[in-house]
Order: C-alpha cells, then structure tokens, then sequence
C-alpha cells in the first residue's frame, strides 16, 4: 500500500512543539526548508502499485534517514538509533513533536532500498542538486562544466586468499549438509583450521615449499566433502535448502577450478561478483570491489553524477554513462567535461571532453579548468573519510548501485551544511560589525547580543 501521509498539524497542550526546542537558525532547520518533500512522495508511488495492506512508512521520514545516515557515516541501526535522541533530526524528517521511540526498525531501510532501487535513489540525488542550487552552494553556469573520474568501491569482505577460501568453502557445505540431514564420511572441522592456520605461517616464513603442500592437502579437504555431499543431492527434498545447497556447489566448484591467471576469478563466496582491480596506488596494490564513476563540478566539487561499473570496465568506455547520467539529475547538458588520460578514446562527440596533458586547441582559460581537474581526488577521499564509500556493506551488484548513488548524498549534503553554517556565521558576523561588537563575533555572547 501507498505511503501514508503525516497527520494533520494539531495543538497538543501537554507536548511542546518542535520548533519551540531548537534553534531555527540551524543548518539542518534551514536545509529541510530547502528540500523539496513532495518530490519523493509523488516520484515513488509508483513502487507501492498494491491499494490494500498496511500504509508504508512516510517518504519524506524515508527520505530524511537516507539522508542522515550517509552525511553523517551511520549504519541503519545506528541512523534509527540517533534520530529518537536528536530534535533537530526529527525536524528534518519532519516531525511535529518529539519522539522518544524510534521510528522504524532498521530492516524497514534494506526494504525500501529494495523497493525503490536505483532509480529511487537518484532522486534523492537530483533533490540534493536542487537543494544546492537553491542554497547557492552550487550556481547555474557551474553546471556548465564537469568532471569525470573513476575509483574503487570495496566490498565489505575479508581478503581474499587461497587458504581462506578454501576453509570457507569447506565450513559452509559442511554446515548445509547437516541442515539437509546429510551424513558425512569426514567433515575436516579439526584438521581443516588447524592447516589453514599452517599455511598462513608457513608463507610468513617464506618457506613456499610448504606452504604450498599444506594448501594442496587444504584443496583436497574441501573437495572431498564437495563430492560427499554431490552423492548424496538425490535425498534432498525439493526447496529453498536444496536450491542454496545447489548454488553453493557451483560456487564451490568455481572455486576449486579456478587457476591463478585466471580473468574471471571468485575472490568471495558470499559476493560473487566482486571484482579485483588495480588503480596503481603504491600503498594498496590490488582493491577488492567495483569501480564507481564519479563526476562533480569543475568549480566547487558539487556530485551531480554517480554510478557503479561492475564487470571493472576500461574507463574511456564509461564517459559516455557517466555524462548521460549528469544530463539527467540536472536537467542539462554539460558543455566541457574534463577528464586524465585514462579516458583516452572515449568516443564522445556531444560534449567537449579535454584529457589531462591535452595542448592542441587549449586556450588559457581551459588550461586553467584543466589544472582543476585533480581537484576531484580530494573529493572522492573526503567521501571515503567522512562518508561511507570506502567499503559497501550492501548485498550485490545492485547494493553497489544504490549505495554509490547514495554516498554521492551524503556529500552534497555534507557540503550545503557547511555552505548554511558559513553564511549564518558571516551573517552574524556583519550584524555584530555593525552594532560595533567585531570582537568574537563567532561567540555565544556576541551570537545572542546580534540577535
């Protein structure tokens, strides 16, 4: 069933009102006045096309906790937890009065993302756009320009070694033929993480020789349970024990199949899909994820693209998505789009493209655009710090789509916060200039004499 909609605003003589406990010059007071609500509850109605059954959480409750939870790094457990302790948050989800319990459980988020998918979280993205063009963190003509860069979004798994997988492997069919009431001849759960732990120590030792008998004997182990139990499948009855038992006997044979040059190899047993790419970086040789395009204003690093790339894509094939997807939440075309020489062929005629180190047909003025293109990589590092997008707790190739989009939120948020907090603290500034109070204008004393 559709969203419900927020009760009518009634006077309640025991309860004080929001608006009479906090501070209405705060930033998140003056961004939720900046949102425009009605979007969401008009854009996802077409996910809820059942009339009958329970009224879903309201959107704009939705919409605010996605909000808060990746501008400030929080978990679903931990968004719910925080917002029935702060009335700013409540008034920024829209709330009349304050709430002592929390809202909604943590798992009605992983629900709505599904229900919404990508498509649901680009608006939110498109609102945050909007937002800051109202707010003037981002202006008209720097939409007019982009840029367009590429990094790694790891995954929220272990890293990945032979020895490892091979035990994994091992311990879980182990663990799904005793729900399907399958008989072993052995099981290896003693010998197994005992010679797991060998083969770790033997290669801290450098003695390979070693290493790599213990992680044969390994292989075998898990092999020989693999085929135990593929003798046995015809006992199990049709269901979803027997359906996940299969899945996990072609992962398992993946993996025991798999040779170290291979292109295509399984690196997670819970995440198939993981890629292993290699960005260069001197410090972290290879990154165990997906690659996610980012593209952001030349002028003031504003996100207005974002997208995941499974499959680890070469760059220069991505631009042309990349740009499409810029043309879409602001509802125009970019006129330049800067970009480093791993886009060389990119293959774009709509939009002028310039690569890093470019000299034939630069002017100065694009010269010195060009020279701002590295003003990206701080960006996706503070993204990576003071938001989520070092590592992807969500499940799958679709988890990494909804959860690149939604860090690409988190900071424009981030960013038209500390556009209100900069304003309001000039704002002050000036009036306390002019009432002859220059001195620790920024203080609570001079904050409540300007006032």
């Amino acid at each position: 069933m559709k969203p419900r909609k927020p009760p009518p605003e009634q006077d309640d003589l025991l309860r004080a009102r929001l608006i009479e406990m906090i501070d209405m010059r705060h930033e998140l007071v003056k961004l939720a006045a900046l949102i425009d609500w009605e979007v969401f509850e008009r854009e996802w109605a077409g996910f809820f096309p059942s009339p009958v059954g329970r009224p879903a959480t309201p959107t704009r409750l939705v919409a605010g906790l996605f909000y808060l939870q990746h501008a400030f790094r929080l978990s679903d457990e931990a968004v719910v937890a925080r917002w029935s302790e702060n009335p700013y948050w409540q008034h920024f989800c829209g709330e009349t009065f304050f709430q002592h319990r929390p809202p909604i459980d943590p798992s009605s988020m992983t629900r709505w993302r599904n229900r919404i998918g990508e498509e649901g979280v680009e608006w939110l993205l498109t609102e945050t756009i909007r937002a800051g063009q109202r707010a003037g963190t981002v202006q008209d003509n720097h939409l007019k320009t982009v840029t367009v860069d590429t990094t790694v979004m790891e995954k929220n798994i272990a890293h990945p070694t032979d020895a490892r997988l091979y035990e994994v492997a091992r311990r879980k069919l182990v663990g799904l033929a005793r729900e399907a009431g399958i008989s072993l001849r052995q099981n290896y759960n003693r010998l197994g993480p005992r010679l797991s732990g060998q083969v770790g120590r033997c290669a801290h030792a450098r003695q390979f020789k070693r290493m790599r008998k213990a992680l044969r004997r390994l292989k075998g182990y898990t092999g020989r349970v693999l085929r135990d139990i593929e003798r046995q499948m015809d006992t199990v009855p049709e269901g979803a024990l027997r359906s996940r038992l299969v899945e996990m006997i072609v992962l398992v044979n993946r993996l025991l199949a798999q040779k170290p040059k291979d292109r295509k190899k399984l690196y997670s047993l819970h995440e198939p899909a993981v890629d292993c790419i290699s960005k260069g970086k001197a410090h972290k040789r290879y990154e165990f994820g997906t690659k996610v395009s980012v593209a952001t204003t030349t002028t003031g690093g504003f996100v207005v693209g974002m997208r995941s790339l499974p499959g680890n894509p070469y760059d220069g094939h991505t631009l042309h998505e990349a740009l499409e997807q810029v043309e879409i939440l602001t509802d125009r075309r970019p006129d330049m789009a800067f970009v480093d020489r791993g886009y060389r062929g990119h293959g774009v005629e709509t939009v002028k493209v310039f690569i890093s180190g470019a000299r034939r047909g630069v002017t100065r003025a694009i010269a010195k655009l060009l020279r701002r293109r590295s003003a990206i990589e701080p960006m996706i590092g503070h993204m990576k710090t003071d938001g989520r997008l070092t590592r992807c707790p969500l499940k799958g190739t679709t988890g990494d789509a909804l959860f690149a989009v939604l860090c690409g939120c988190g900071h424009n948020i981030r960013m038209i916060l500390r556009h209100l907090r900069v304003f309001l603290r000039q704002f002050i500034w000036r009036i306390a200039l002019l009432r002859g109070f220059t001195r620790g204008a920024g203080s609570p004393q001079a904050l409540q004499i300007a006032t």
